[in-house]
């Protein structure tokens, strides 16, 4: 069975931040990403693998069998674009994805070039829906944070 490669590790995020976004512009951006998720989640920013930020956590099992923990929100600051952790369910039956911005989705990963391209306050919204969506789904979280 494969293991996740995306685990929590003990890199500080700022310390991320500093070594690996080169872009002044992003880093500052990942900054009020991480704290609008912070406010939202009510948890800390951490770190999971070497490039993704993410807040809070579940535990998984698929039916397949393989398991593991993951992040409930996350980002990553990529060269191009935020890859955004932030969306479970159908983009079809978003009401707040029409009015979120300019973005593009994929495999359920929102992409934003600059945060500015997005409204905040909508952002929020689908925060708060994909935290009590990943709770619903997995109610035996392991709060390893």
């Amino acid at each position: 069975m494969a293991k996740n490669k995306t685990l929590e590790t003990e890199k500080s995020v700022s310390e991320f931040l500093d070594e690996f976004v080169a872009n002044e512009t992003k880093r500052e951006e990942s900054k009020i990403l991480i704290d609008l998720m912070s406010k939202v989640s009510g948890y800390e920013a951490k770190m999971w693998g070497p490039s993704i930020i993410g807040f809070g956590s579940y535990h998984y099992v698929y039916d397949s069998g393989r398991e593991g923990d993951a992040p409930i929100i996350a980002f990553s600051p990529r060269k191009v674009a935020f890859s955004l952790y932030v969306f479970r369910g159908n983009k079809e039956d978003s009401i707040w994805l029409p009015k979120l911005g300019k973005y593009k989705m994929e495999k359920g990963c929102i992409y934003v070039k600059k945060v500015a391209d997005i409204d905040l306050n909508i952002l929020s919204e689908i925060l708060k829906d994909t935290i009590k969506l990943t709770l619903e789904q997995y109610p035996t979280q392991t709060d390893i944070i």
